[in-house]
C-alpha cells in the first residue's frame, strides 16, 4: 500500500488553518507553484504531489486548473508541465512595487564591486529568503544565484540577519517551523540563529561560515521597512577559495553593514 508523504510545514495552509476566511484551494495551489524552483524547473504530477505532499488526484485538478489559466505549460515529450509566460506580469508587477529595491540597487552594485562578491538583496518566504535583487561580481567566478533564487533560512547570512531583526513573536514562529521541518538539524539550527541575534545587534551583521554550503562564505545584515510592511535583508558573499572567514569577519561583513545603514537612511529609517 501507497504512504502518502506528510505535507511539509512550510505550507501556507498549515499556518492558518483555524482562519475561517482562509480559502484552503488557493493555498494548495500556491504551494504546487512554489515546487518549482530552478534546479526543478519540469515537474510531474507525481513530483509535484511528493513535494507538496498533496493527493495525486488534487494535483492532477490543480495543474489542469493552472494551465487553463495559463500560470503552467504542459510538455507533451515529457508528459509533465513548466511555469507559464501568463505569471510573468505578476512577478514584474510584484518587483515594481518594491521600491526598496531601486534604492538598493546603486549601492549593491558599488558594494559588489568594491568586494569583488555577489550581493543579494530578498524577503521571507516562507522557511526560505527570496532574492529581489541581485548583483554579480563582473569576474568568471560567482556564486549561480539570481532573482527568484531561494535560500534557507535558518543556515543563510540573509535568513539570519532577517531572524535577528524580525519580531519576537516571529521569531518563536520560526522556531516551531523549523524545529518541526528538521527535528534532527534544529538544534543546530537554534544555536546559530540564537548567535546571529546576538552578533547582529553588537556588529551589526551576521555570518555564514561554510554553515549553509560548505564551500560559501557569506555575511548578512537586515533592517524593517518603512512602511511597516516587514523586514528585508542583504548578503555579500563568495565561493570560499575566495574569501575566507576572516575576510568576511573583518572586511565583508562591516561594509555590508554600512550599506545597510545607508539604506536605511535613504528610505526614512535614520535612527
Amino acid at each position: 500500500m501507497a504512504i502518502r508523504k506528510r505535507r511539509s510545514p512550510d505550507t501556507a495552509e498549515d499556518e492558518t488553518r483555524n482562519d475561517r476566511q482562509f480559502v484552503a484551494a488557493i493555498a494548495r495551489a500556491m504551494d504546487l507553484l512554489r515546487a518549482f524552483t530552478a534546479e526543478h524547473s519540469v515537474l510531474g504530477n507525481q513530483e509535484l504531489a511528493e513535494r507538496t505532499g498533496l493527493p495525486k488526484a488534487t494535483v492532477s485538478r490543480l495543474t489542469h486548473t493552472l494551465m487553463q489559466l495559463g500560470c503552467l505549460s504542459y510538455l507533451p515529450r515529457f508528459a509533465k508541465y513548466q511555469l507559464a509566460i501568463g505569471l510573468v506580469p505578476l512577478g514584474q508587477l510584484a518587483l515594481a512595487n518594491m521600491t526598496i529595491r531601486h534604492v538598493a540597487a546603486p549601492l549593491m552594485r558599488h558594494l559588489g564591486e568594491e568586494t569583488q562578491a555577489s550581493v543579494s538583496l530578498g524577503g521571507r518566504d516562507g522557511l526560505c529568503m527570496l532574492y529581489i535583487e541581485h548583483v554579480s561580481p563582473r569576474t568568471a567566478v560567482a556564486l549561480q544565484l539570481d532573482i527568484g533564487s531561494r535560500v534557507p533560512l535558518g543556515l543563510t547570512a540573509m535568513g539570519r540577519a532577517y531572524y535577528a531583526v524580525a519580531s519576537d513573536m516571529e521569531r518563536s514562529e520560526l522556531d516551531a517551523r523549523l524545529a518541526a521541518s528538521d527535528p534532527a538539524r534544529w538544534p543546530t539550527i537554534r544555536d546559530g540563529l540564537r548567535e546571529a541575534v546576538e552578533m547582529h545587534a553588537a556588529l551589526g551583521f551576521t555570518t555564514s561560515i561554510g554553515e549553509w554550503n560548505r564551500t560559501v562564505h557569506a555575511a548578512g545584515a537586515a533592517f524593517a521597512l518603512p512602511n511597516g510592511s516587514g523586514v528585508v535583508a542583504m548578503n555579500c558573499g563568495a565561493p570560499a577559495f575566495l574569501v575566507n572567514g576572516d575576510r568576511i569577519l573583518q572586511e565583508i561583513g562591516p561594509r555590508l553593514a554600512a550599506v545597510v545603514r545607508r539604506i536605511e537612511t535613504l528610505a526614512g529609517l535614520a535612527r
